[in-house]
């Protein structure tokens, strides 16, 4: 079993909606907080394999992994800005989805 340099979470857009996905343990949310964590490469790999499934089903597309660090309540934080940005939501209307409510 290989380690990563850093745990990983999956992402996804949403085909209905556009909005950002990540995999849980029972399917998609939309809160990162909630996204099943990959540890090692193998766990890593199961991940990939349930989100390709997925998109190859249209029921996400721009599927990918990405770095985490463990916040101290036991969340994932993205580490790159990308992810970062994606999480708080879309920037040009903040008075619509889920930055309008504080989520």
């Amino acid at each position: 079993m290989s380690t990563l340099k850093h745990p990983q979470i999956l992402l996804a857009s949403d085909l209905r909606d556009g909005e950002v996905m990540f995999l849980g343990a029972s399917g998609w949310e939309r809160d990162y907080r909630r996204a099943r964590i990959a540890f090692d490469a193998v766990a890593a790999t199961e991940l990939e394999k349930i989100g390709l499934a997925d998109y190859a089903a249209n029921r996400v597309v721009d599927v990918y992994l990405t770095d985490v660090e463990i916040e101290k309540d036991g969340a994932p934080a993205p580490l790159h800005y990308r992810e970062k940005m994606r999480i708080k939501g879309p920037s040009v209307r903040r008075d619509l989805g889920k930055q309008a409510t504080g989520a």
